[in-house]
Order: C-alpha cells, then sequence, then structure tokens
C-alpha cells in the first residue's frame, strides 16, 4: 500500500518544522514509516535552488521567474524522494509543497491563476497530497515568533520573512482562500495557542481524515 502524503502550510513563525517533527513522533510510536521533508529542498539540485531563492537572489528577477525556480526544485523534489517513498509505502510529511507557490506568487505575485494551474499540472505529474494541514495564525504574531527564532539562532530574515506586515497579512487570506477552495483537503489548524493544542488538533484532523495512518493507535496516544 502507497504511504500517504501530508502537507504543513502557513505564514512565517506559524510552527510548521515543530509540529511535522511531533507528527512524526506520534506516528512512529505506531510504527509506521516516516520521511520528514521541506520546500524548497528535500533533494540535492532542490537544496540547491532553495539556497539561492532563500538568500533574495532570484528576487529582482521577479514572481514568475521565482514560481519557475520553486517548480524546477519541486519536479527534482518529487523525483528524487517524495514519488519513490510513497511508492515503498513511507508517509510523507512535507513542510510546504505546491500551495506555497499559490499563496506566495500566485496570490501575491499577481501571476495568471491559469498559469499557475497549467505550472502545477506539469510540475506535480498527478501527485497530491492526501491532507494539507494549513497552520493559521495572525501576522504578527507570526512574525514575532520569527524574530524571536532568528534572534535565538544569530540568524537574519530570509527573503520572505523580510517583507512588511501587510504583505504576511494578505499570505494569510491567500492560504485560507486555498482551504475554502479545497475542503476537503486542507483542514485549518488554529496555530495561535499552545504547541500541545496545536499537536492534538492535527492528531484529530489527521485521524478523521486518515484513518489509516492511525488504525494501530495505542490507548496513550487516544486520548489528545
Amino acid at each position: 500500500m502507497a504511504g500517504c502524503f501530508i502537507t504543513f502550510e502557513g505564514g512565517e513563525g506559524a510552527g510548521k518544522s515543530t509540529q511535522i517533527q511531533r507528527l512524526r513522533t506520534r506516528l512512529e510510536r505506531l510504527a509506521q514509516p516516516v520521511l520528514v521533508t521541506r520546500e524548497p529542498g528535500g533533494s540535492p539540485h532542490a537544496e540547491e535552488i532553495r539556497a539561492f531563492i532563500l538568500s533574495g537572489r532570484a528576487k529582482h528577477l521577479g514572481p514568475l521567474a521565482e514560481a519557475l525556480l520553486f517548480a524546477a526544485a519541486r519536479i527534482d523534489h518529487l523525483d528524487k524522494t517524495i514519488k519513490p517513498a510513497l511508492k515503498s509505502g513511507t508517509h510523507v510529511l512535507c513542510d510546504r509543497f505546491a500551495d506555497s507557490t499559490r499563496a506566495y506568487q500566485g496570490s501575491l505575485g499577481n501571476i495568471d491563476k491559469a498559469l499557475i494551474d497549467q505550472l502545477e499540472t506539469v510540475t506535480l505529474q498527478g501527485v497530491k497530497p492526501d491532507l494539507t494541514l494549513i497552520l493559521d495564525l495572525p501576522a504578527e504574531t507570526g512574525l514575532a515568533r520569527a524574530g524571536a527564532r532568528q534572534a535565538g539562532k544569530g540568524e537574519g530574515a530570509d527573503r520572505f520573512e523580510e517583507e512588511d506586515i501587510s504583505f504576511h497579512q494578505s499570505l494569510r487570506q491567500a492560504y485560507l482562500s486555498i482551504a475554502r477552495a479545497e475542503p476537503r483537503r486542507c483542514a485549518v489548524i488554529n496555530a495561535d495557542q499552545d504547541p500541545d493544542e496545536v499537536e492534538a488538533a492535527i492528531w484529530a484532523a489527521v485521524r478523521e481524515r486518515l484513518p489509516q495512518m492511525t488504525e494501530h493507535a495505542v490507548r496513550p496516544l487516544d486520548v489528545a
């Protein structure tokens, strides 16, 4: 049986990385094979493109060029990492995927939706997430979290974190629009709460939408 494909989406500072690792731990306790990956990145060539984009060196090329770079990275990521894992029966948890291109370059970069649709068709070749968890919180809260994280690591803001507040507020709305358009695939999670509460909401969504992943759950994990 093929693995399930779950993507995590949301604005900066939404806690995607933390919650992916928590879900990974839950599934591994059920003896489920799990692979955690990310976009842009997740394969050697895609990681090279990631470094180029997030450094800001592609910004002057415009949203369409950025979307094409993301697509190139995504093709390599799918071919080298995601599709082989799913085929082997491994569940894939991915930090960002195609919805990020729709939100960042499509909605905010004003790229025509038809063009984004065509690019997605060519890039994904029929691969779609079984479940997309959209971690939602106010843009101001997310940016404050991201800033604290950067300060703790001694890092600066990346290409997208350095955008102004209106960009991030619009980004939040773009994600919520995606969720409204595809309610069967997307689950909106309130990320403006304690990480344990976010984890519990995610686990509930996974159990409801993808029961085959949790059918061997043991009693201690059923509580939350």
